[in-house]
């Protein structure tokens, strides 16, 4: 079992292991910008914004993480002078310009009883531990929306989808990738997953 709490909570120097879990699980999409996990976790350490997180812990370690926001907050915000320090001034300014559209992206429609549920992740030597569950049944449990996003997952991403699934999550919808990048990636749709939680 894991302690989950929400990752500004914590006295951890929780900030670094999630760039660890976050570069475990991106490194594959930011090839372009670095192949070396280590370059990428330094790289993107700074961007979490740790009052829209929540961490699972076991001893000193974090387990596993997940942002919970009501779609008007960011999750991440970048920093291009720390991207270019790590990247390179070219692909960090790159960086800076193309993942912010993607990552420092708002909900749709925001309203009070909904948020978005981003960048999930579990540390290599936990995984299949029940991390990302527990972290997910926290925030269904302990907050108070009603609707629970979980936005273009990977349609590749198999155990992150059986996970979702699994915890009453239903697909709603799915978006093509453009065919140059699907035969790069080896990816065909992202999907887009729902939780509505009855009172």
């Amino acid at each position: 079992m894991f302690t989950v709490i929400r990752a500004d909570k914590t006295e951890l120097d929780v900030r670094s292991q999630m760039s660890e879990i976050f570069a475990d699980g991106f490194t594959q999409w930011l090839g372009f910008f670095s192949k070396d996990k280590n370059t990428i976790a330094k790289a993107f350490a700074h961007m979490f914004v740790l009052d829209q997180f929540y961490v699972a812990i076991t001893g000193n370690k974090v387990a596993g993480m997940a942002a919970c926001t009501d779609g008007t907050a960011l999750s991440v915000r970048l920093n291009k002078k720390q991207l270019r320090k790590y990247l390179g001034f070219f692909k960090g300014s790159l960086a800076g310009f193309i993942l912010k559209r993607e990552f420092e992206k708002l909900l749709e429609n925001p309203f009070r009883e909904k948020c978005s549920i981003e960048f999930v992740g579990t540390a290599l030597e936990y995984r299949g531990q029940g991390a990302a569950t527990q972290i997910i049944g926290y925030l269904v449990e302990s907050t108070s929306y009603k609707e629970y996003l979980i936005e273009e997952v990977a349609d590749t991403n198999i155990p992150a989808i059986r996970l979702y699934t699994k915890l009453g999550f239903e697909e709603y919808k799915r978006k093509p990738i453009p065919a140059k990048m699907a035969k790069k990636n080896g990816l065909n749709h992202l999907v887009s997953l729902k939780y509505v939680k009855w009172q």
